[in-house]
């Protein structure tokens, strides 16, 4: 792991993501979250204070230097929270263990997204919700041409951030795959 990934990019991350304009995404999709729930790529922590019916959370993130910074339990957070070093490609929960699951803003950056993916669908209970707010390739034909060309030089510099992918297409793929199962 580079010098620029371990000590640069996780502060980047979390700054940027800071955003007041992105709280009331937040604040949505964890708000709705019931039960037992794991979010994907929990980052710094930013969510949890937002996570106002959950149970319980727990966090799954690759980073150790994001994990670090959640550690240090935000401010507002009211819900207990547990965190977890790891890749949502593999997840080390059983089958059907979760209640919700939360992705925000991560679905972008997850090299086998098809894989973590189907591990969301596999400890997730039946009938439990994937609750995402996610940016991913524009509709607009000439916004699009512009990500193609931009990701490859964005996806190094923004930790593995993909601008150009399908998100909403990926989601739909994989619960009809699932389904057929």
């Amino acid at each position: 792991m580079s010098l620029y990934s371990r000590h640069v990019l996780p502060w980047i991350c979390h700054w940027s993501m800071r955003n007041k304009v992105l709280r009331p995404f937040r604040s949505r999709v964890a708000g709705c979250a019931e039960g037992r729930v794991l979010e994907i790529g929990i980052g710094s922590g930013l969510n949890l204070p937002h996570y106002s019916v959950a149970r319980c959370v727990i966090g799954i993130e690759p980073s150790r230097e994001l994990l670090r910074m959640a550690r240090r339990k935000p401010k507002g957070t009211a819900v207990p929270y547990e965190l977890v070093e790891g890749s949502a490609e593999f997840l080390p929960f059983d089958n059907a263990s979760m209640d919700a699951v939360v992705t925000t803003w991560t679905l972008c950056t997850i090299p086998d997204i098809e894989r973590a993916l189907s591990e969301m669908r596999r400890v997730l209970r039946p009938h439990g919700t994937l609750f995402f707010v996610e940016h991913g390739r524009a509709t607009e034909p000439n916004v699009a041409r512009w990500q193609d060309r931009l990701d490859p030089l964005w996806s190094r510099i923004a930790g593995g951030c993909h601008l150009n992918r399908p998100i909403t297409y990926l989601i739909e793929q994989a619960s009809r795959l699932i389904q057929l199962d």
